[in-house]
């Protein structure tokens, strides 16, 4: 959907204008059928800062749409204590995968923050390159039968981040955890998002079938991780503090992990501790454990599914790719050094993320009332971000729906202001998995696009906004061996 100039904005008052919608509902159909599609047009015909208002009159919402990057980086970055997660959204994601780092606020968070953080340095990280690798060539020889075949990419790299996140998190007990991950978590998504978007909602205990429906996914996915993280609490105390060392200290040895030469993440969360932070307990390990599965998984197969759709439907781009990687990788395994050796392949992954942002939509709650581009949002207003819209804005972003990796060339990425992107969020609550996505989005698409080539059957594939993007029809492509 192209974005037009802001056409019919003429009010230069402080008071954000309204989004016009249906004299009963507002713009409650409209987000319900194409929140995203709702989000751009209201940029288009009220400006940087709008009001969305959706329900019938006595409850009634109201949404502050902040699109300009300025605006994103106040919400998220500069002003962030004014801005928190205490929408009815996230209470139900609380409810349902636990108070982990997507979640947790205040002090639970900077303490969780804290005792994260040094697994995911770079160094560490780049560790992972070796379980991404071996869940890549699972999938492409998975695809031998279906080679001159059809694949649904969004199927595939579900499938494929699923299982590469899962191998970090879990080892060798990745087969154990992925099938029951794969079933539980569309059912408590659908949940999430179907209560924490209604006006009202029943109450949980109710035995209703929806209720129980989720409760039993939740139960499941609950058991499953607590027998792992039972079973690796037992370790750690056995074998005293990880490999990393205390984590308030950051890690004395940064080596590999989950690839078979060393320990796997939930190996080191159980024995992450410091002095001031203490360590996790079996139900915050548990609730970390959860938003890895989602985080690491849904965003990351986002990304791969958009960055190898768009390839396969613009040919020359595709080429150019292959070109890259045969020219750096030549017959070797790609490796977590190549990340900067293959910057064209890395275009690509962003400009994937800018069209395709794994978080499309980003909530918050204002606590004072404040000023932003030239507009007063209230005190206790539902605010939100959309990288979806900043993403496409006009002003940034010329001829916005065009796919063009040559946007994240170094000169490029300096014209812009900082938050005309970002996919991974910003400020102190900004994603701590950005190196890890980047790598896993290289290194797979690496190995796929050396092997194979890859034709669009579908010109597009719809999508929409869930706890994360996902595709709401095939994502079908024409997979070709390029060694047959």
């Amino acid at each position: 959907m192209a974005l037009g100039r802001n056409a019919g904005v003429v009010d230069t008052g402080s008071e954000v204008p309204l989004f016009p919608g249906a004299p009963l509902l507002g713009s409650l159909q409209d987000l319900k059928s194409d929140s995203l599609g709702t989000y751009l047009r209201a940029q288009q015909q009220r400006g940087d800062v709008v009001r969305v208002s959706a329900g019938p009159p006595g409850m009634r919402a109201e949404l502050y749409c902040v699109f300009s990057p300025e605006g994103a980086q106040q919400v998220l970055a500069s002003e962030a204590a004014n801005f928190r997660k205490d929408n009815s959204f996230y209470q139900e994601v609380r409810n349902s995968i636990g108070n982990g780092l997507l979640t947790s606020q205040d002090e639970d968070y900077l303490r969780q923050r804290r005792l994260v953080q040094p697994l995911f340095t770079r160094r560490r990280v780049d560790g992972y390159a070796g379980a991404v690798a071996a869940e890549t060539a699972s999938v492409i020889a998975a695809w031998e039968e279906a080679l001159d075949g059809v694949v649904d990419v969004s199927d595939e790299m579900t499938h494929l981040a699923l299982r590469a996140v899962t191998r970090i998190l879990f080892g060798t007990d990745v087969e154990a955890a992925a099938d029951v991950v794969a079933r539980c978590f569309p059912v408590i998504t659908e949940y999430v998002l179907r209560r924490g978007y209604s006006p009202a909602s029943i109450p949980r205990h109710w035995p209703t079938p929806g209720n129980r429906r989720a409760a039993a996914a939740i139960d499941e996915l609950y058991e499953v991780c607590d027998r792992i993280v039972a079973q690796r609490r037992r370790q750690a105390g056995a074998s005293g503090p990880a490999a990393g060392g205390p984590a308030g200290d950051g890690p004395a040895d940064d080596g590999p992990a989950a690839d078979g030469t060393g320990e796997d993440l939930l190996t080191l969360l159980a024995a992450a501790r410091s002095a001031d932070d203490g360590e996790f307990d079996a139900d915050e390990l548990r609730d970390q454990v959860l938003v890895f599965l989602l985080a690491g998984h849904e965003t990351t197969a986002t990304s791969l599914c958009f960055a190898l759709h768009l390839l396969a439907r613009h040919p020359e781009q595709q080429d150019r790719v292959r070109e890259e990687i045969t020219t750096v990788l030549g017959d070797r395994p790609p490796q977590a050094g190549d990340l900067d050796r293959l910057p064209y392949l890395s275009r690509v992954v962003k400009e994937a993320m800018r069209l395709y942002p794994a978080a499309p939509v980003i909530g918050r709650k204002a606590v004072a009332a404040t000023r932003i581009g030239g507009r007063t949002i209230p005190a206790g207003a539902d605010v939100i971000v959309a990288p979806w819209v900043t993403h496409r804005h006009p002003a940034h972003w010329p001829d916005p729906d065009r796919f063009d990796p040559d946007r994240f060339t170094p000169e490029a990425e300096a014209g812009r202001p900082r938050y005309a992107w970002f996919p991974f969020g910003g400020g102190p609550r900004a994603c701590i998995g950005q190196h890890f996505s980047m790598l896993e989005s290289v290194i797979a698409l690496a190995m796929i696009l050396r092997t194979c080539s890859f034709e669009a059957l579908d010109a597009e594939v719809p999508v929409s906004a869930g706890i994360t993007l996902r595709t709401t029809g095939p994502a079908r492509c024409r997979v070709r061996r390029l060694d047959r």
